[in-house]
């Protein structure tokens, strides 16, 4: 029978324990030996899931305290030297300060894994970098698990995905100089595995679903002739898109065997069966790592005989990648219509489709009652009367090109927004949120139990937003936000909100650190039956004299954190989202509302791997974009905002979008994500964010002004706006009133030197 196992399970726990635990630790109220203890406990549980659903191993190493780069950085022994940690007695809270920043020190960069929400934490790379080997937890944990008598294969991230994910800061150094000395210490470390008994080791390569250069491709060769003649059998794994065009190349390398996504790539099922040597494991990633869905057992099972009967024992059976994508299990979801709820498929499920795929390869017989059990949800989703909306159809239909057209170029409303804003030079602003405290959290917790009445729970929010606006005046902030405290998510909000979403009570996946989200489910056509957000715009208006933004998700980011219905082409279903959003925009207008923020930071995630792919994602993601916010007047300015990934790539459709003003992450990166945009010659205005809202440190005004200063180099400063990289929804008011009072200061400083340089230059 085919052999199955994973490439990684949610490490949150079911109930998001390990969340709470981490945020106790930071907060002083527990200790390491605290922490450690759940994470153990995590572990465990998850390992004794995958054994009980019949997986071959279980998967060792893709847990992390916060982040699975972060890991591997402080095993190889490859920690920033500007925080002065010593690898080998990393202690948890050194960790947290390398994920998290300090005082002292900047966190460390933050950026998208490939095309998911997952953020990983940058490792930084010069030519002084060692692997001189770390602290040793990966170790205890396979430790841990062969005390539990589990059948393991750890998993990590291989040496070339690493050092093409890390950056550095030298200038002409090239990275892939140190990997001589990473494959020494990745050897050594698979040493250690073989003393332990371990069989195989997987090491993710996602890097070669990438367009990847020759120089980059060549030194595969270099890393696994190193390693692929170790006393451990080696899996290289690859997955978000298709590999096979270097499966001859990968196919003449020293390992035991490869994985496929083909889920994302059906396609190259072939490609790898011909390029594959006899002795060769071909992992088959046919359960989707990235979505709820439940999977066409049957047609999976019909796809892979063929498979089966040349490969034998070396056809393994798996998720397309980590399930870290999806939630843990559909066991605690009490709510969910009972229709919906048999057409999906969380981790824990997950598992058990994989067993089920590999039992119904060797013994038909006995997975025909499961087999006929998926048959029948798929056919029941395919003929429910709950997917398709008639009105939604015709709406769409009639989508012309004109929709996705403002009444003026940027140019020209950009004068009558001026005139009609009246703003000062570098306007201060922020993204969005403002914290969201307990007394918050406990209000809609209160409302969502029934315990609030709805007149009681809208006064509740009122009153938050009050404080908000008080708090932005105080702070003299030129452009207010109402602080969103009404909205538990950016994405579930607005979903809550329309038709053709479906909602979990624990549906939560990690985003980065204890940062977790909980997707909503588009099932179906998605149509707008009422306004979502005026009267809170109208009200937060009503209580100040100065400019209130309009806050949104925009069409693409609604999309791309839902989990998407995988029925139709994406393009169609974000069409829907932009016309739905569209309404939005035109309402708020209608409201008075003048500046309108419409949200796109999973706009850059949701490009295709490979360039070839590029151009069809941009066209559609642009157009959704472009139709959300086209149906207002040249004096109503729209913002958009993006952050955590790189952006200058796609630099023509980010201006191809059109908005008035774009804010994004830059402090992290001290500005060098704006350089693109100055080269490009970006037209419309730009905030490049002054402070990392992701860490509690408050930096100084003199900080926040270098780092303007710097954005004047390469973007005029009458087309510049001052921000925080994000929204601060997860930070805590003292913290937030530092900050923001120290940005409101160096803009004004830096306004009376910009002010006083042009008297000089006059008056010469």
């Amino acid at each position: 029978m085919a052999r199955t196992h994973l490439s990684g399970f949610p490490r949150i726990g079911a109930r998001r324990e390990f969340k709470f635990a981490q945020e106790s630790f930071w907060r002083g109220e527990s200790n390491e030996s605290e922490l450690r203890r759940v994470a153990a406990q995590l572990r465990a549980r998850h390992w004794k899931l995958q054994h009980d659903a019949g997986l071959d191993f279980v998967a060792v190493g893709d847990f992390a305290y916060y982040d699975q780069m972060l890991n591997l950085s402080a095993l190889l022994g490859a920690l920033p030297p500007r925080f002065g940690f010593d690898p080998a007695t990393l202690s948890l809270a050194q960790y947290y300060e390398l994920a998290r920043g300090s005082a002292a020190q900047p966190a460390m960069e933050m950026t998208k894994w490939f095309d998911t929400n997952y953020h990983y934490l940058v490792p930084e790379m010069s030519p002084d970098t060692t692997f001189d080997g770390g602290v040793q937890w990966l170790l205890d944990e396979i430790d841990e698990a062969l005390a539990l008598n589990l059948p393991v294969k750890p998993v990590l991230i291989g040496p070339i995905t690493y050092l093409w994910l890390s950056k550095s800061h030298v200038a002409g150094f090239d990275r892939l100089s140190l990997l001589p000395k990473l494959v020494i210490r990745y050897r050594l470390l698979l040493e250690h595995l073989a003393q332990r008994g371990i069989e195989w080791v997987q090491l993710d390569e996602p890097a070669l679903c990438v367009d990847l250069p020759h120089e980059w491709l060549e030194a595969f060769s270099a890393a696994y002739d190193g390693l692929g003649t170790t006393r451990v059998n080696v899996l290289l794994a690859t997955y978000f898109d298709t590999a096979a065009a270097h499966a001859p190349r990968l196919a003449k390398l020293p390992i035991a065997g490869v994985h496929v996504d083909l889920v994302r790539a059906p396609q190259q099922l072939d490609a790898w069966r011909a390029a594959l040597p006899a002795h060769a494991v071909l992992s088959a990633g046919v359960i989707d790592g990235r979505n709820i869905w439940r999977g066409d057992l049957r047609g999976i099972v019909e796809a892979l005989r063929d498979v089966h009967a040349e490969f034998g024992e070396r056809l393994w059976i798996a998720p397309s990648c980590s399930l870290l994508h999806v939630p843990v299990s559909l066991h605690a979801e009490k709510k969910l219509d009972a229709d919906l709820k048999s057409w999906l498929a969380f981790a824990t499920e997950k598992l058990d489709e994989v067993a089920t795929v590999a039992l119904a390869l060797g013994d038909p017989a006995a997975a025909q009652a499961t087999l006929t059990a998926a048959d029948v949800a798929l056919e029941a989703r395919r003929n429910s009367s709950a997917v398709v909306n008639a009105l939604v159809q015709k709406r769409v239909a009639a989508v012309s090109a004109e929709m996705a057209e403002r009444k003026s170029p940027f140019a020209k409303r950009n004068i009558v927004q001026r005139e009609a804003l009246d703003l000062p030079l570098l306007p201060t602003t922020t993204i969005g949120s403002f914290p969201q405290t307990a007394s918050i959290r406990q209000a809609r917790a209160a409302y969502k139990r029934g315990e609030l009445r709805a007149l009681d729970y809208l006064q509740r929010m009122r009153a938050e937003i009050e404080f908000a606006v008080r708090k932005q005046e105080a702070l003299d902030l030129d452009v207010l936000v109402h602080g969103e405290a009404e909205r538990n998510d950016m994405v579930e909000y607005f979903g809550e909100q329309l038709w053709g979403y479906a909602f979990t009570e624990n549906g939560w996946v990690q985003s980065y650190g204890s940062r977790c989200v909980k997707p909503p489910i588009i099932y179906g056509d998605v149509y707008r039956p009422e306004p979502i957000t005026v009267e809170t715009a109208r009200y937060a208006q009503s209580l100040t004299p100065r400019v209130m933004k309009g806050m949104l998700t925009g069409p693409v980011t609604l999309l791309q954190w839902s989990f998407v219905r995988d029925d139709q082409p994406r393009s169609a279903t974000a069409l829907q989202l932009a016309l739905a959003i569209r309404d939005e925009v035109v309402d708020l207008e209608r409201a008075g509302i003048r500046i309108i923020q419409i949200d796109e930071p999973a706009f850059r995630e949701g490009l295709p791997l490979r360039t070839a792919d590029w151009a069809a994602y941009l066209e559609w993601a642009t157009r959704a974009f472009r139709i959300s916010a086209a149906g207002v007047d040249d004096r109503t300015q729209i913002h958009t905002h993006m952050c955590y990934s790189e952006f200058n790539d796609i630099l023509p459709s980010i201006a191809a979008m059109d908005a008035d003003v774009i804010t994004i992450e830059t402090s992290r990166s001290a500005m060098e994500l704006l350089d693109g945009f100055g080269a490009f010659s970006y037209p419309n205005e730009i905030g490049p964010g002054v402070y990392d809202i992701h860490s509690p440190r408050v930096p100084s005004t003199e900080a926040m002004q270098r780092l303007l200063e710097r954005a004047c180099e390469v973007i005029p400063a009458e087309r510049l706006w001052v921000n925080p990289d994000c929204g601060l929804k997860t930070r805590g008011w003292p913290e937030t009133e530092a900050a923001l009072t120290n940005m409101v200061r160096a803009a004004k400083a830096l306004r009376a030197k910009l002010a006083a340089r042009e008297c000089d230059e006059l008056s010469v």
